[in-house]
């Protein structure tokens, strides 16, 4: 008889301030993204201040199962090379663990005129839509055909075109740039998403030999250069500007004073806003960093999701969790992902007081929240639950770690080494 292996969990028993010093790791949101261009170019791509995430892993994986070579080092470093040709087929089992597989559609079709892939979880443009990357594909000259969860793609020659985006699209974005790069003549992209994960992207693509106007703006212009021009680039990757949230979000609750090395305070600003306006304290580390110092207790500010520079939908379930030991009442209101509420539940079973009104969330600060076990749900769900859990008296019992695993980089060791009471097992 086979043993059955426990599932992970973190358990949190915690109360008192947080004082120490917290390092922000590689962004899970520019890495991939990253790792995908590469295949634009044959030759040895080095990636530094890559995080050590179960994501990373999954793109690796994809990488070689197309003919790629990587190889991780122990100093936070990716090696990546490609030499010859590489399929065009990308593995269904593979890409349907992750949604940023997606952005192998833009390098693959520009590299080699056609891709097969599998839309994540095998929705269909309805559930997940990629409209806007397939009508942007199809204006420079692609032939684009979707049956039975799998996206056929076919493009001998791409061309420069004019392309208006309805909403800032950071995924689109990606997509349409990395196929631009190597376009006949010139393609602007007009109302291009303006994330500092995208501006990462670009800059790397700079360091290869694209030629991009606008890097930081709504709109991009891009020069198509010939493939022969494109070359491999050594880059360093943008800090985690989420994962730097859910520190500022621990010590919000948990109190205390904790300096982040790394924090991007240009990247992240309204978010600072709101927590300045919290009652949180953020003084500059000489540009090495940022240190946060916790209020005796949170202020309750509304909160409304919008398209970067607003503040970011992953903040959004850091920003609950604070609220719900916050004074006062406050409404969070979702602009762009309606249904991401599923762990206000989890919240609640923490002792939160939330109500939901469709895509608002209302929340009236209690003083303390109470341990219970919990789920997490998805990536930044089981973080606030965690931030939520620094909150509650009594022991936090959190499941689901997978999902945690795949954007944090030791989330609990780097919580422990600012005095938090956290254990995994």
């Amino acid at each position: 008889m086979t043993e059955e292996v426990a599932e992970p969990v973190i358990r949190i028993d915690h109360r008192g301030p947080l004082h120490g010093t917290v390092r922000v790791p590689g962004a899970k949101n520019s890495v991939l993204k990253l790792m995908a261009a590469t295949v634009l170019a044959d030759g040895e791509f080095h990636l530094d201040n890559v995080p050590e995430i179960v994501d990373v892993d999954i793109m690796s994986g994809l990488l070689r199962s197309i003919g790629s070579q990587v190889d991780a080092g122990s100093d936070g470093s990716l090696r990546i090379t490609h030499s010859g040709e590489l399929s065009t087929r990308v593995p269904a089992d593979l890409a349907g663990r992750m949604r940023a597989s997606i952005n192998l559609l833009g390098p693959l079709v520009s590299r080699v005129g056609k891709i097969e892939i599998a839309l994540p979880g095998g929705d269909d443009f309805g559930l997940r839509p990629i409209d806007m990357h397939i009508a942007g594909l199809e204006a420079m000259g692609a032939t684009c055909r979707f049956s039975d969860g799998v996206l056929s793609v076919n493009a001998p020659r791409l061309f420069g075109a004019d392309i208006r985006f309805s909403f800032p699209s950071v995924g689109a974005t990606e997509n349409l740039v990395t196929a631009a790069v190597c376009a006949d003549g010139v393609t602007t992209i007009d109302g291009a998403a303006r994330e500092p994960e995208v501006a990462d992207l670009c800059r790397f693509l700079v360091a290869m030999g694209a030629q991009i106007e606008g890097i930081g703006e709504s709109t991009l212009r891009i020069t198509g250069v010939p493939h022969r021009a494109l070359h491999s680039a050594s880059h360093r990757v943008v800090p985690d500007r989420i994962q730097a949230a859910t520190y500022i979000a621990s010590v919000a609750v948990a109190g205390g004073e904790v300096d982040m090395i790394d924090a991007q305070q240009n990247d992240m600003q309204m978010f600072l806003h709101r927590c300045t306006e919290m009652g949180l304290v953020f003084t500059d580390l000489d540009g090495i960093g940022v240190r946060v110092t916790a209020p005796e207790r949170l202020r309750s500010v509304d909160v409304q999701t919008l398209p970067y520079p607003g503040v970011a939908t992953d903040y959004k379930p850091l920003m609950i969790a604070m609220l719900s030991v916050a004074d006062g009442s406050a409404v969070v209101t979702e602009n762009l992902y309606p249904g991401r509420f599923r762990y206000v539940d989890e919240l609640q079973a923490l002792g939160a007081n939330i109500k939901m009104h469709e895509h608002h969330a209302e929340i009236t600060g209690v003083q303390r929240l109470s341990g219970a076990a919990v789920t997490a749900h998805d990536i930044r769900a089981g973080a606030a639950l965690v931030v939520a859990g620094l909150a509650a008296d009594g022991v936090t019992t959190i499941s689901g770690v997978g999902h945690i695993d795949r954007g944090y980089d030791d989330l609990v060791g780097r919580l422990r080494e600012v005095g938090v009471g956290v254990t995994r097992g």
